[in-house]
């Protein structure tokens, strides 16, 4: 039974910065493209950052590019994603989920597994 478990959400001011973290158990996170999700209340679920299984080649939404950056450590079956530059319209629970895919993917209907997901909130 794959799992994912994300941490690193928290309040932070317009302007910073937060890091956060995607653990896998029941299957190495080598086996998978990993993509970060966020959804606000009331809007659909929009797609952040997603990067492949050997850490080539991520893709990042306009909205947050040059502020985001996706990373993995295999050796870990961790995947990060770092925001810096963070502002109020970044605020949204943030899911990471995995793709048994060998190319990165952007649609949310292509991942296999989802955490639980972490809240973000940056205030103004």
């Amino acid at each position: 039974q794959v799992q994912l478990v994300e941490s690193g959400g928290g309040l932070v001011q317009t302007g910073g910065s937060l890091r956060l973290s995607c653990v896998i158990s029941g299957r190495t996170l080598g086996s998978y493209t990993m993509g970060w999700f966020r959804q606000a209340p009331g809007k659909e679920r929009d797609f952040v950052a997603t990067i492949s299984r050997t850490g080539l080649s991520p893709v990042y939404s306009n909205s947050v590019k040059g502020r985001f950056t996706i990373s993995r450590d295999n050796t870990r079956n961790t995947v990060y994603l770092q925001m810096d530059s963070l502002k109020p319209e970044d605020t949204a629970a943030y899911y990471c989920a995995a793709a048994n895919r060998d190319y990165v993917v952007a649609s949310p209907s292509l991942y296999n597994y989802w955490g639980q997901g972490t809240q973000v909130t940056v205030s103004s």
